[in-house]
């Protein structure tokens, strides 16, 4: 239930993307910048990239991390998967339809290896370019896709979901996917709706009550109508990033993207890292509930 205090807070703040309040969904033209500084030779990224981000609101980076790097990373997450196969944590997320691991999230607190992935310098310097300020980590997770029985993403802009059940009061965050095996346009990569970004599909349906509990498995309020998701398809088009393992998407929060289940024999694992920016830090969620749980939405850098 909604707290009295928690929907009059709610009340008296702006909220700039108004999402499931209403019967019918709409689309809201992006209010915040993309590119949050101005590029130097000290970016991180050359001014095309950066370009191309602010633009299509992703960026494809081929063999980021060393091959040494990707095998320290790789022998972790399979250590993580072994571990967590017998845990009941709340950490660990199944599939929907099974008890096979699906996720594994706050690796950025509760690993050291994945800990130092997450303030990795050079990583850090484009991220922190990017968002126009020193950033902590919202979210993190490592997501398992093996071969044959790996589950889909259905279509979704993280920043609907961060906004409405995390309180993210503005477009200020970016999420890092790193390829921990090679990904294929057949083993269920991630697709994004390129310059979606700049449009935000303001989804409708009241948000249950703990609703992160089934939606981690399989989402299903916060994600787009098939109307809205057709007209975005129709305007962009899809594209399918994909490289050998070491190689990193940079995609902005409110990118529409998803991934498709992995029939094929060859397995996909990435970690995921999201960052926001110091100046944009959760407040009560704008749905007025509760909450989400510390491992899933940070609210202490």
């Amino acid at each position: 239930m909604k707290s009295m205090n928690a929907v009059s807070d709610t009340n008296q703040r702006q909220d700039l993307y108004p999402s499931r309040i209403s019967e019918r969904p709409v689309i809201i033209e992006r209010k915040d910048p993309v590119v949050y500084s101005k590029w130097s030779p000290a970016s991180g990224i050359s001014q095309e990239q950066s370009d191309f981000y602010h633009q299509q609101g992703y960026l494809f980076i081929e063999s980021f991390f060393t091959p040494s790097e990707v095998k320290e990373y790789r022998d972790e997450l399979k250590q993580l998967w072994a571990t967590s196969r017998q845990s009941d944590a709340s950490e660990v997320i199944r599939e929907p339809d099974s008890e096979e691991v699906r996720s594994i999230f706050n690796v950025h607190r509760s690993n050291d290896v994945f800990q130092a992935l997450s303030t990795h310098s050079k990583l850090k310097n484009i991220v922190d370019y990017i968002l126009g300020s020193p950033t902590y980590i919202h979210q993190s997770r490592i997501n398992f896709k093996p071969g044959f029985t790996g589950k889909e993403f259905y279509w979704h802009s993280d920043f609907e979901t961060w906004h409405v059940e995390d309180g993210m009061p503005r477009m200020r965050a970016l999420s890092c996917s790193i390829a921990l095996e090679d990904n294929y346009p057949f083993n269920g990569p991630l697709m994004v709706v390129p310059g979606s970004h700049k449009d935000f599909v303001a989804c409708v349906g009241q948000t249950p009550d703990d609703h992160y509990k089934d939606s981690l498995r399989r989402q299903q309020y916060g994600v787009p109508d098939q109307d809205s998701l057709t007209a975005l398809v129709k305007q962009y088009g899809i594209e399918t990033p994909v490289g050998k393992a070491g190689s990193i998407v940079l995609f902005d929060c409110n990118i529409m993207h998803g991934s498709s289940s992995n029939i094929s024999p060859m397995p996909r694992s990435n970690v995921f890292l999201v960052y926001n920016s110091v100046e944009n830090k959760l407040q009560s969620p704008y749905s007025g509930q509760q909450p989400r749980p510390e491992f899933i939405a940070s609210r202490d850098e």
